[in-house]
């Protein structure tokens, strides 16, 4: 019902999932924290919250690896997309928190509708990426992925143009944009093992074992990590 009120309000969505933590529905929990974790925060008490959503996560990732195993990701309901508009409650401009702090392609003005046809041509762009990713056509996909993110910063996005950067030998762009989604989502998977790749290339090993080993500590059966990651010992 608080949620109703307000939607995408952090404690309410921390309460819900520990509620639904302790009823053992470790999906419904697992996504109530990662929403959670898409609101980018500037002031103390959001970032204690985002820290109980980091723990959560961990938790829920461990239970539901036990219980549906490698491909418990596919059987999760949808994660929904924090609009801007509620990202910009908890990065309101204060002497604490000062304007550079909110994240670009969000902004102070606009009515919030015209912010929420923002966010829906963002994902508009990204799916169009998608696409041209499919028919080989990366350097085409980089322009809708950057169009997107100047909309809507977001995980997805930037791992995916990340890969587009790898298909072009572009390792250190991809590792800059793996570094932009994993400040977004600190245990995105993706952006882990596309980082690896990148920094693999780089010739930069150490780093790169760095990352695949923060990914099998998230998922310790990751049959392409560890491939990768006797790819690296040898290398």
């Amino acid at each position: 019902s608080a949620l109703k009120l307000v939607p995408f309000s952090i404690k309410p969505l921390l309460r819900r999932a520990a509620a639904y933590e302790a009823l053992e529905s470790y999906q419904l929990a697992y996504v109530d924290y990662k929403t959670v974790l898409q609101i980018d925060c500037s002031i103390q008490a959001a970032h204690d919250g985002v820290n109980r959503a980091h723990d959560g996560v961990n938790r829920m990732t461990k239970a539901l690896q036990e219980k549906d195993g490698v491909n418990w990701r596919e059987k999760l309901p949808p994660i929904p997309t924090v609009p801007i508009s509620a990202q910009k409650r908890w990065n309101a401009p204060s002497a604490a928190a000062p304007a550079t702090d909110v994240p670009p392609g969000s902004t102070s003005q606009g009515h919030p509708d015209q912010i929420a046809a923002g966010v829906e041509r963002a994902r508009t762009l990204k799916e169009e990426g998608n696409e041209l990713v499919k028919k080989g056509n990366h350097k085409k996909a980089i322009e809708k992925y950057t169009e997107s993110l100047k909309l809507n910063q977001e995980c997805a996005a930037y791992t995916n143009r990340a890969l587009c950067y790898l298909t072009l030998k572009q390792h250190k762009e991809a590792v800059q944009d793996c570094t932009a989604a994993l400040r977004l989502d600190p245990k995105n998977i993706k952006a882990f093992y596309r980082r690896a790749q990148a920094l693999k290339e780089l010739k930069d090993y150490k780093s790169s074992i760095a990352d695949i080993n923060s990914l099998l500590k998230i998922e310790p059966k990751n049959t392409a990590a560890l491939k990768l990651l006797q790819e690296l010992k040898r290398a």
